[in-house]
């Protein structure tokens, strides 16, 4: 179910913005961390999903807080799981997903076991039919930028219908057109947007654009 509710969110919006908090912001009290007022300005521009990297220090726990209290309504989930840890904080948090960078099959279980998904990342031909052997209906594609936006397509053939796709990976805003017509089913974004303020603003009216389309 959580896989369906997640599909049917990036399919109305197939955008997710990923960032990756500094030790100053995590340090921060109220809204006064550079990046919560990003993500204040991304969501007030219409931005739907956004992923916080899981960090193991003191302090993201309460971040992650702060962007639920100043940005209601966002679908906010958890990137660069890669340990147990960062589950059990998801699921403190009642976030209802998270992504990996790479194909675990132990987190996904341990995921299914907490109640909340997570969407792993694959590479190969060899990880993208084991996820969907493990019945992962959405995975990452990681790095996407190194593989091309060709690439997807080029597996139906081999394996059959291919699970709803989230290309991620050193894209920038310019790149979400192209990515989605080759076949992809979002386009996740990351620090190339985020640490620059040319395409953030791009991002920002790419927003607003597409929500006044919407």
């Amino acid at each position: 179910m959580r896989q369906e509710l997640l599909v049917a969110s990036l399919r109305h919006q197939p955008l997710l913005l990923v960032i990756r908090p500094e030790l100053d912001d995590l340090a921060a009290s109220g809204s006064g961390s550079g990046e919560l007022e990003r993500v204040q300005q991304l969501h007030a521009a219409g931005l739907r999903h956004l992923e916080v990297a899981w960090l193991d220090q003191p302090g993201w726990m309460a971040f992650m807080q702060r962007v639920q209290d100043h940005c209601p309504g966002l679908n906010l989930g958890v990137a660069s799981v890669t340990a147990s840890k960062a589950l059990n904080d998801l699921s403190r948090l009642d976030l209802s997903y998270a992504t990996a960078p790479c194909w675990c099959p132990e987190l996904v279980e341990q995921a299914r076991a907490l109640g909340v998904l997570l969407v792993p990342g694959v590479f190969s031909p060899t990880e993208v039919h084991q996820a969907m052997r493990f019945g992962c209906r959405v995975v990452k594609l990681f790095p996407a930028a190194s593989l091309g936006p060709g690439y997807w397509s080029r597996l139906h053939a081999p394996l059959g219908p291919l699970p709803f796709v989230i290309a991620a990976g050193g894209l920038e805003v310019s790149d979400i057109p192209t990515w989605l017509e080759a076949g992809h089913g979002a386009v996740a974004l990351g620090r190339r947007v985020v640490g620059s303020p040319p395409a953030l603003q791009a991002l920002v009216d790419w927003l607003r654009q597409s929500t006044s389309q919407g």
